[in-house]
């Protein structure tokens, strides 16, 4: 009898394959890793060798050097390698460009690692493919009830009349330099906004990057100007840890927002001193979750990181084992 454990099993350093011999996002350098997304909490410099997404390689290749991995591969979405005798291949995660689960498929048993990802549409990357498994190995990032994000266009619809509101001040934004950013000044041309975004100079590679890919992001200027009311009645994106550092003070008094999950728990937002929090994940919520394996409806589910209680016990009182993998390493950074 084959078991999924065969397969893929939990490591120090990440799920690990031994019968293909590589590793999964892996948290320390190993020899051979397949990664399935850019964000640094999964996509890690030092390897011997990586496979990814040509997005994700891109990616990594900004954030840490051309050097940042001995070989390196690019996979596209649907087509399969086979390594030691397991078939691999990746299809879209909807979580930030580039994206992937990796499909790991071995003398008929097969298993999807998710990786990070979101149901909800997404104007900068292809969205999630539910792909039929065995083993589904989910994230839980979000995986209680009280986390049920808004449409995105309500958040958006948000900024725009405190915009309006208050004239007068600019709105500082802040937004993760890979996928948030993107994302929300998509979501802002879409909602009309033409007006050209000031960005932090931290969100400047990233988004060349995907304009490379193809993404429309529309005119940007640097965040620079030492006049406070040139930004009166703008829109300021830049990483969260820029609101409240001495580089904001340029702007004034303007309207500290957040854009993230967490702006759904406010005592999170009391502690940023965040004046307009914007629920706009990147990550599944409960209900994309628990719909995400009722949709696939798998014989198990594996989860990774998060949290991981409340989804097991949905899991078990749906009839499907569920088993916490608690992997350490993987939590919140890029939220």
């Amino acid at each position: 009898m084959i078991r999924p454990q065969d397969l893929l099993c939990p490591k120090p350093a990440g799920l690990f394959c031994p019968l293909g011999d590589f590793y999964i996002d892996p948290v320390r350098p190993v020899e051979r890793a397949v990664i399935t997304h850019g964000h640094a909490d999964h996509a890690r410099a030092g390897h011997g060798a990586v496979m990814a997404t040509a997005e994700t390689l891109a990616i990594m290749g900004v954030r840490y050097g051309e050097d940042f991995a001995g070989s390196v591969q690019a996979l596209a979405y649907g087509q399969t390698v086979t390594i030691g005798g397991v078939e691999v291949s990746l299809v879209p995660a909807g979580h930030v460009l580039g994206s992937a689960q990796v499909v790991v498929r071995w003398k008929g048993l097969t298993m999807v690692v998710s990786g990070d990802y979101k149901r909800r549409r997404d104007p900068t990357c292809p969205p999630f493919e539910p792909t039929l498994c065995d083993v589904f190995v989910t994230e839980a990032t979000f995986g209680l009830p009280v986390f049920r994000h808004p449409p995105d266009g309500e958040e958006i619809g948000k900024l725009l009349r405190s915009v309006a509101r208050f004239p007068e001040r600019g709105h500082l934004v802040g937004v993760y330099s890979l996928g948030k950013a993107q994302r929300v000044i998509r979501l802002l041309r879409e909602a009309g906004w033409d007006r050209p975004i000031p960005v932090h100079g931290a969100l400047e590679r990233l988004n060349a990057l995907y304009a490379g890919f193809g993404v429309e992001l529309g005119p940007l200027e640097a965040a620079t100007s030492p006049a406070k009311q040139d930004f009166a009645g703008a829109i300021i994106l830049a990483p969260p840890s820029a609101l409240a550092s001495p580089w904001a003070r340029r702007f004034g008094d303007p309207v500290d927002a957040f854009a993230s999950g967490w702006m759904r728990i406010r005592a999170r937002a009391r502690q940023r001193g965040v004046e307009l929090p914007l629920i706009i994940s990147d990550h599944a919520d409960w209900d994309e979750l628990t719909g995400t394996i009722a949709e696939i409806h798998p014989g198990e589910v594996w989860i990774t990181h998060g949290r991981e209680e409340a989804l097991a016990r949905w899991c078990d009182l749906a009839g499907i084992p569920a088993r916490a993998l608690a992997l350490v390493g993987y939590e919140d950074e890029e939220e």
